[in-house]
């Protein structure tokens, strides 16, 4: 490297292109995180397993078969961290539960044999709330995980452990996966991306269910362009991927090569609500601030009646016939301090009627054709990323909204799961900052398996917002952080 950068702070893309030519080594990447983890970790808790010693061991092969001239893969050497739902051979995988916590998988899920096939390099696990759901970051295991820009604020979830490792400079890239929002919500709270693709993009051969909207997993990162190379990895065919009913004939690799894209083109479908949904004021003002900078950059941006305001209620039928299917084996042997947001949604659904769960799918079919007939006029369509900014983590959900009640722990994600009961692929974008200082983020919405152009259409928008103060993807005060004093991993143990 001949710039003034540490090596953890460059983009993927860019340090991936560096081993190539041998002007980086994947050593000094890794010791560099390694070296940013250790700094930074105590205060945030977002690595919660590490794998330093194979980490070392694999940088040091890689540099070597560049040096052999051996043909590099798409991520050869760079450090990855993966969400502790998806398990790691070798390396401990917990499900963010006490009844895992030595649990050592003899083998890899699907996704994490795409990335070391591909030459990625594991460097450890991030933490998440106990089975992954929820969209605050905190378990009995390890605690909470404090956002980036003020530790004392929760930093989304459930895949908050790997945004906020991206977020600051601990891996270029994190794997992460989606119900309702686990991979928006923290991507929106911490600052960088988080990529949803179209069901059935990324194979995951662990779904429970046939045929699903949810269980989704996708890649986040600190650009859109990173997000896209990791997708190319993540959703390539292989044998784990004919494990997953959903998984249809696709070529990924098209993905690491994105389109340009001219903004003046675009025809852009704007709403703050999506319909009616639960959102407060604070953001419905700082949304409105941004859209008013994002309508120069676009050929048209048109505030439109899109209704999912039907949404919330369908998903949190969906949800509940999900979990029963998940959950069924194992809801006997919960104890008492087990995830509170999966018990409430699997005992809800066993006093659910059937003809309300049958009912609540056919208006989805419903809301999915209404919602595509938007993209018959428009390319995108932008809204928020989460209805408040980042609160206490210690507050397990919000409890008011502008002085309403919020009935459950997923009210106040209607803006992520109503989008998951469509089905459409999202990206997570960082659009500056809001009233209190911390990030704000917009999804960016596109049409059904039009993935590749939504991510080129994203990826220009984020080079253009990067030219804009108020829009540029906002970074962490490292110095400041540093020296902040953080119970994350103590407390957190104590609320949930």
């Amino acid at each position: 490297m001949s710039d003034s950068r540490e090596p953890n702070q460059l983009d993927a893309t860019e340090a991936r292109d560096l081993i190539a030519t041998g002007n980086l080594t994947s050593v000094d990447l890794m010791e560099s995180c390694i070296s940013q983890i250790d700094r930074l970790d105590p205060v945030v808790n977002a690595v919660i397993t590490k794998a330093y010693d194979r980490a070392r061991q694999e940088a040091a092969e890689a540099d070597q078969a560049i040096k052999d001239g051996l043909e590099p893969g798409p991520l050869h050497g760079i450090p990855i961290a993966i969400k502790d739902i998806q398990a790691t051979r070798g390396i401990v995988t917990t499900y963010g539960s006490e009844t895992y916590s030595e649990n050592v998988p003899d083998q890899d899920a699907g996704i994490v044999t795409r990335i070391r096939n591909a030459g990625g390099i594991v460097i450890g696990k991030t933490n998440i709330p106990e089975s992954s759901i929820g969209a605050n970051t905190v378990n009995r295991l390890f605690g909470a995980t404090g956002n980036p820009f003020n530790p004392d604020l929760t930093c989304g979830g459930s895949s908050g452990g790997s945004a906020v490792a991206v977020a600051t400079n601990m891996a270029p890239l994190a794997t992460g996966s989606d119900h309702g929002g686990s991979l928006r919500i923290p991507a929106s709270y911490s600052g960088v991306v988080g990529y949803r693709a179209t069901p059935g993009i990324v194979p995951n051969e662990g779904r429970t269910t046939f045929h699903t909207n949810y269980s989704v997993q996708g890649p986040m990162a600190r650009t859109v362009k990173d997000a896209a190379l990791l997708l190319s990895v993540i959703a390539e065919r292989d044998m784990s991927a004919h494990r997953d009913p959903m998984v249809f004939p696709f070529d990924a690799k098209h993905f690491a090569d994105l389109n340009e894209v001219n903004l003046k083109d675009l025809r852009v479908a704007i709403t703050a609500d999506l319909g009616g949904v639960l959102v407060s004021e604070t953001i419905r003002q700082v949304f409105k601030e941004r859209v008013d900078r994002i309508a120069d950059l676009v050929a048209t941006c048109n505030w439109h009646d899109v209704d999912l305001t039907s949404a919330p209620d369908v998903d949190w039928h969906v949800r509940q016939d999900l979990f029963v299917t998940q959950y069924h084996q194992q809801a006997d042997s919960w104890d008492e301090g087990f995830n509170p947001n999966v018990r409430a949604t699997y005992e809800s659904a066993l006093k659910t009627p059937m003809e309300d769960i049958a009912s609540a799918r056919r208006v989805q079919m419903s809301l999915f054709q209404s919602f595509a007939s938007v993209f018959e006029d428009h390319d995108l369509v932008i809204c928020p990323g989460v209805s408040i900014p980042p609160f206490p983590w210690k507050e397990l959900n919000p409890q008011l909204i502008d002085g309403q009640v919020v009935e459950n722990y997923m009210a106040w994600l209607a803006l992520t799961s109503s989008l998951t009961v469509v089905g459409h692929p999202v990206v997570a974008l960082p659009c500056g900052l809001d009233e209190q200082g911390t990030p704000f983020g917009i999804q960016v919405v596109g049409a059904m398996y039009s993935d590749h152009q939504l991510l080129s259409a994203a990826s220009a928008l984020e080079e253009a917002f990067s030219g804009i103060k108020e829009l540029a993807r906002p970074e962490p005060d490292f110095q400041v952080l540093e020296n902040t004093e953080s119970f994350c991993r103590t407390l957190g143990k104590e609320i949930n």
